[in-house]
């Protein structure tokens, strides 16, 4: 009878070890081997695409040092990108954040058609980040970029992480990549909200006081002020991904164009 017990006991033993290793190995999976291969994925598709040399030879971060100051991102040669892949509308970057992305963009018929895709067009949990199916690059006054918050860190994963205000100060600026070139961008206001509390999805705004007030709208539900303020914007970016405070909840960064 005592060695039926012991031996029960050993097999639940070793049964209760097989779970934890596997439950280790799938959040190692999860949590460190997805997000670096995506990491990867994104960077390597950077290295086979680097930016075109300005007129006069030369990089554009070669010159930005001869000028005398540190290029804050690399950029990318988004014409030969979106030679071979056409849905690609951009690229956005905030550095030290793991964010550094293609922005991809699909029809208005199937708008969500990135969000469990790569760039590739390839099945893929994490997805792309993609730009708003009615946005259009040098028209739209707001641009809005969607992405998962994913828990690994991986697209807008790390995005929540600026509803802390110290986050906010030491990664304030986000930089998107177009044809129309590089456009820095300063983060205006941090907030967890829906679309009935605040319209994100709005690109089009008939006057510049429309855009101001867009911007006001998303300061006034701000978890902290920022300083930025949205007078005389021109342009603004939002990023948008999931939140779990209630069900239609979401992160959200309102950014505007920065004063060149």
């Amino acid at each position: 009878m005592k060695r039926k017990k012991k031996s029960r006991l050993w097999i639940l033993q070793v049964l209760l070890c097989v779970i934890c290793v596997m439950s280790a190995a799938l959040l190692s999976y999860d949590f460190v081997i997805i997000p670096r291969q995506n990491q990867e994925l994104a960077e390597d598709l950077k290295s086979h695409f680097p930016e075109e040399p300005p007129p006069g030879g030369g990089s554009l971060a070669q010159k930005e040092k001869q000028a005398g100051r540190e290029p804050e991102v690399s950029a990318v040669d988004l014409r030969s990108l979106q030679s071979q892949y056409p849905d690609v509308r951009g690229w956005l970057t905030i550095p030290e954040t793991g964010i550094d992305y293609p922005v991809m963009q699909s029809s208005q018929e199937d708008p969500e058609y990135y969000l469990r895709r790569d760039y590739r067009g390839n099945y893929d949990i994490n997805g792309s980040l993609f730009l708003q199916a009615d946005c259009m690059l040098g028209e739209s006054k707001n641009l809005t970029i969607y992405g998962h918050n994913m828990n690994s860190g991986a697209m807008f994963g790390n995005l929540d992480r600026y509803a802390s205000y110290k986050y906010w100060e030491a990664h304030p600026s986000v930089f998107f990549q177009t044809p129309e070139g590089m456009e820095e961008f300063q983060i205006a206001a941090v907030l967890k909200a829906d679309v009935s509390m605040f319209d994100f999805q709005k690109e089009s705004f008939q006057r510049s006081q429309e855009l101001e007030a867009y911007v006001a709208q998303a300061k006034a539900l701000a978890l902290f002020e920022t300083g930025v303020t949205g007078a005389g914007c021109e342009k603004t970016l939002t990023l948008v991904t999931c939140s779990y405070e209630w069900k239609e909840a979401r992160n959200i960064l309102v950014a505007v164009k920065a004063e060149t």
